[in-house]
């Protein structure tokens, strides 16, 4: 198994609509692929982490670093990994202002993190949820 963090910056705020077409179509190919991970999207940064054979994971990071409705894309890990720690999800997903009555960002995605082991991973998610709940 293998893992790529990355985060990036989209050109400009995306519609509902234009997210869920990303999501979508990540599930779809994800599945395809047999890569997990999770998205969690921020003003108008993404970071998101995926997951699964190393070929699937490169070559799924490849197609969406050639996107154009982000730049500045930055590989913050990419390493073998033991074991999955988004299993459960093609591309499990958060986005900022998506917040339940009385929840942050910062507690939805400390929720959706809530199964995972991996203390640096935790800490970059955390970490940007933090930063994209501070006011610009």
């Amino acid at each position: 198994m293998h893992r790529i963090l990355y985060i990036s910056t989209v050109r400009r705020t995306l519609s509902d609509a234009e997210l869920e077409d990303i999501l979508v179509a990540s599930r779809r190919n994800n599945r395809l692929a047999d890569v997990t991970g999770l998205l969690v999207v921020g003003n108008r940064r993404f970071l998101q982490v995926l997951e699964g054979p190393e070929d699937a994971v490169n070559s799924t990071f490849s197609r969406i670093s050639k996107d154009q409705r982000h730049y500045a894309v930055v590989q913050l890990n990419n390493k073998a990994i033991a074991a999955r720690s988004f299993a459960r999800w093609e591309m499990g997903f958060q986005r900022g202002g998506d917040v339940n009555e009385g929840s942050t960002l910062e507690e939805q995605v400390a929720s959706l993190l809530e199964p995972v082991t991996d203390a640096n991973l935790k800490a970059y998610f955390s970490g940007f949820a933090k930063s994209q709940s501070q006011p610009a």
